[in-house]
């Protein structure tokens, strides 16, 4: 439906923390997806946070930076993400951040290419919120909140937090204004921690409060830090219910703006006040006659027209890989790893996914023996024999000339792997 961006600000107002609820939190209708993506230049958060390590920081958004390079941006998309959702069911997936702030310049010719990926993902089932941090919506990575159908901006409803956020909106509404699809993309996502109220703050900076998210402490620790999200406390909580209503004020909000933005048919020119016979001479008409059928000789009926009739899938936008199959139910959380084991790539087993510059052991095969689990990778699926080897140079065959004139018979070729020695 939309791509959400998703800003925070001095003072740690909780930008992570509210995109995790609204993913949680987002209604779903039968066959959509909706993805997070970390976009924070200064370092993605929730491999350590949410997911407590669980999972190893292998896959992610410095991978695309590579694919992007060799032309297998959209195609390597689907490797990196992981699945969040607690029925296991890959409804709501993370494309994990940068895990070292020092690879964010390596991105800078990728955002834009990224952004278009993204919103090509639409058609295809997929709502995307972007978590741009601090500093994700300047910079560089300016393009990612221009692009963004909604740029909803957390603060915290406390003096110092209303004081550090009014710089920012200054700053992005301009921004939108002059360079992006429109000041009015622009939202407040409220966290009641101070005294004032959310019609205070509308009225204060001119924009419209999205959702007013409860200060509850223990509730966002299981976001930021870890904990169990199936919990029926937690998803009763008052946290995750203003989630779900913020969730529903940010699609009002995109509907109204794709209307406002919405194409609309040129109006009919208005006919000049003059005489009848200058008009009809200066304004040439309008329309042309239908083309008169040719007759047909008596008693000859002539052959109906057949109706053209389009079948098939649409076919996917170009550039994009397709969308993988849905997989098989997951459990409903990351398993503990035994000892002696890791959950990236390196495992055994088919639900490991290959990283960049590794081989994988096997091809996955979603459907087949045991499923991707919670916090594992959600990748494409590969052709039965044809698993791809990433990083392998295969070996050139030895090539044996005809012996010498006068020479005996020559010596073997060396096995596949062993080294020439010197004679």
């Amino acid at each position: 439906m939309a791509v959400i961006a998703v800003v925070g600000g001095p003072g740690a107002p909780g930008a992570t923390t509210t995109a995790l609820a609204l993913l949680l939190a987002w209604p779903l209708q039968p066959g959509r997806r909706i993805l997070l993506v970390e976009c924070d230049p200064d370092g993605g958060a929730v491999l350590a946070g949410a997911l407590e390590g669980r999972v190893e920081a292998v896959y992610g958004l410095r991978n695309l930076a590579v694919a992007d390079r060799r032309g297998l941006l959209a195609q390597a998309l689907w490797e990196q993400l992981i699945d969040l959702s607690p029925e296991g069911n890959a409804e709501r997936l993370l494309l994990p951040g940068l895990t070292d702030p020092t690879q964010a310049p390596g991105l800078a010719y990728t955002w834009e290419p990224l952004m278009e990926v993204l919103h090509g993902l639409e058609p295809q089932g997929y709502d995307v919120i972007l978590d741009l941090g601090r500093s994700g919506a300047t910079g560089t990575s300016a393009v990612l909140a221009r692009r963004a159908d909604v740029v909803a901006v957390t603060v915290r409803t406390t003096l110092r937090g209303l004081s550090a956020v009014r710089p920012r909106l200054s700053g992005l509404a301009e921004d939108l204004a002059t360079a992006g699809t429109g000041a009015d993309a622009l939202g407040l996502l409220l966290v009641a921690e101070g005294p004032y109220s959310g019609v205070e703050v509308s009225r204060e900076f001119g924009l419209p409060v999205l959702g007013l998210l409860p200060h509850a402490a223990r509730t966002a620790r299981v976001l930021s830090d870890g904990g169990d999200v199936t919990d029926r406390r937690f998803i009763r909580s008052e946290l995750m219910r203003t989630a779900r209503s913020a969730a529903d004020e940010v699609q009002l909000l995109v509907r109204r703006r794709r209307q406002r933005l919405a194409p609309t048919a040129a109006p009919a020119p208005a006919r000049l006040a003059a005489a009848p016979e200058a008009d009809a001479q200066a304004q040439p008409l309008a329309y042309a006659p239908p083309p008169v059928p040719a007759p047909q000789p008596y008693g000859q009926v002539p052959p109906p027209v057949p109706p053209v009739i389009t079948t098939g899938p649409v076919a996917p936008l170009a550039g994009l890989a397709p969308q993988p199959a849905a997989p098989a139910p997951f459990p409903a959380h990351v398993q503990p790893q035994q000892p002696g084991t890791s959950a990236g790539p390196s495992s055994a087993g088919p639900s490991a996914g290959p990283g960049y510059g590794q081989e994988p052991s096997a091809a996955p095969q979603y459907g087949r023996g045991s499923a991707p689990q919670y916090g594992q990778v959600h990748g494409p699926q590969y052709a039965q024999g044809l698993s791809p080897e990433y990083g392998r140079v295969q070996p050139e065959p030895y090539r044996q000339g005809p012996p010498s004139y006068g020479q005996g018979p020559q010596p073997s070729p060396p096995g596949h792997g062993e080294v020439l020695r010197a004679r």
